[in-house]
């Protein structure tokens, strides 16, 4: 039997196009392999966002460069957005690569692997959903939905318009249907996925619809208990969306806002197209209906122009918000942005990580005093497996997104209650309820 590794670098949606990935790989006969030296196939699933990720990826496909050298009937393949961004470039700088594809071409693997030559092929047209390709889910209880495809926004910074296209909404019906299904496999908590997920169905025709409706949909499925989205955009966060959090049983009590900045000055030369008073806005808003849910965001530090007045912004958002975790970045150019042509105000990088010091405490902080709520609760977690610090101890989490480590004697993918007695920025820790456990 032929074997294959894919390794998956960036965001929920690349994971979502890694498991399409290998799930066509096996439904031609395939079978996974942890090394990429006992694979026939080596696949990589590409970001682009960050410059560090490309590095990353760049170090990662000079091994199966001596893979190759070693084996050369080893196919090696490039996929994502930074294949999609180089296009045919990508065998120009790498030309031991077989075949590279763009994340609206995953469909497309199979057709080269089953091609009668397998000659050097790209392909980087916009095309389909990848929702509708067989899968290989990470985890049995849990699982990806893809509802769009591609943003029409056009923020300075970012590369994802170029690397995926415009924003093209599945079709409800089809979503819905995937959701049924996933549901009929013993998925409990589904995540849907897009870049701007609350913008969906604007462009659906002849029948509107809109995000809100989409989760009611969801929710009434029945064996769906969890509910969850990546990513929403502030200027599209409307009230009948967060009232779904607080009306909707299966809608988790988290909502990721990225916030990017705090500064107003710097948000409108990144083209995001609110201020802070409307994302604070959005923020009181969440909190009136959903008192206790739990605020992620993303935050870009040293974006040309940034002053420490800026900066400072930022730093009192964060302190006024309390986010529950964050991702914060490091401002790295990218190919093709107007933000990459900007050549006054570039912030010298000591500046950026310094900067980036003081951010991350304010945030852990922030995000330590925001978890003690959770000490002396009983919560509801879905279990994942064994602990990666203990194996005595059980991995899940919460509705609020919160990782918990905990004694009991759960399996992965039931819902158990969980004890809190401690709690650190990032995890929670405790013992499964002694009246769960009475309840077995």
């Amino acid at each position: 039997m032929k074997r294959y590794h894919v390794t998956t670098f960036g965001c929920q949606m690349n994971e979502h196009d890694s498991e399409r990935m290998k799930g066509m790989l096996e439904s031609l006969g395939y079978e996974q392999t942890a090394e990429q030296a006992d694979a026939d196939v080596i696949l990589f699933n590409t970001c682009s966002i960050r410059e560090t990720a490309d590095s990353r990826f760049v170090a990662h496909l000079g091994h199966a460069k001596r893979v190759k050298r070693e084996k050369p009937s080893t196919i090696i393949g490039v996929g994502g957005c930074w294949a999609q961004s180089l296009k045919d470039e990508v065998f120009t700088q790498f030309p031991f690569v077989d075949v590279a594809f763009g994340p609206g071409q995953v469909h497309k693997l199979t057709e080269f692997l089953t091609s009668d030559s397998l000659t050097a092929q790209g392909y980087f047209e916009f095309e389909g959903f990848a929702g509708d390709l067989p899968d290989k889910r990470t985890r049995e209880h849990q699982g990806w939905v893809q509802i769009s495809v591609g943003c029409n926004c056009n923020c300075s910074y970012c590369i994802v318009p170029q690397t995926r296209g415009r924003e093209a909404s599945r079709p409800f019906a089809g979503v819905v249907a995937e959701c049924e299904r996933l549901a009929g496999e013993g998925v409990r908590e589904v995540t849907l996925l897009g870049q701007n997920v609350n913008a969906y169905g604007r462009d659906l025709r002849p029948d509107r619809a809109t995000f809100a409706q989409l989760l009611h949909a969801v929710d009434a499925v029945e064996g769906i208990e969890r509910i969850r989205y990546t990513s929403p955009h502030p200027k599209d966060m409307k009230e009948d969306v967060i009232l779904a959090h607080a009306e909707l049983a299966s809608v988790c009590e988290h909502i990721h806002l990225p916030l990017q900045s705090g500064s107003s000055r710097i948000l409108k030369a990144m083209r995001r197209t609110y201020d802070q008073v409307r994302y604070l806005d959005r923020v009181a808003l969440i909190r009136e209906h959903v008192p206790d849910c739990a605020l992620t965001t993303d935050i870009i530090v040293g974006f040309p122009g940034e002053t420490e007045e800026d900066f400072q912004m930022t730093l009192d958002v964060c302190e006024e918000v309390g986010y529950d975790s964050a991702f914060t970045f490091v401002f790295s150019p990218r190919r093709g942005t107007e933000a990459a042509l900007i050549t006054e105000g570039i912030v010298p990088h000591e500046v950026k990580v310094e900067r980036m010091q003081r951010l991350v405490e304010v945030v852990q902080r922030r995000a330590h005093e925001r978890a003690q709520r959770f000490v002396g609760r009983s919560v509801e977690v879905l279990v994942e497996g064994t602990s990666r610090t203990d194996p005595s101890r059980l991995r899940g989490r919460t509705r609020h997104n919160k990782t918990v480590n905990f004694a009991g004697c759960g399996v992965p993918g039931e819902l158990v209650m969980v004890d809190v007695e401690r709690a650190t920025s990032q995890t929670l820790a405790g013992a499964e309820s002694l009246l769960a456990r009475a309840g077995r």
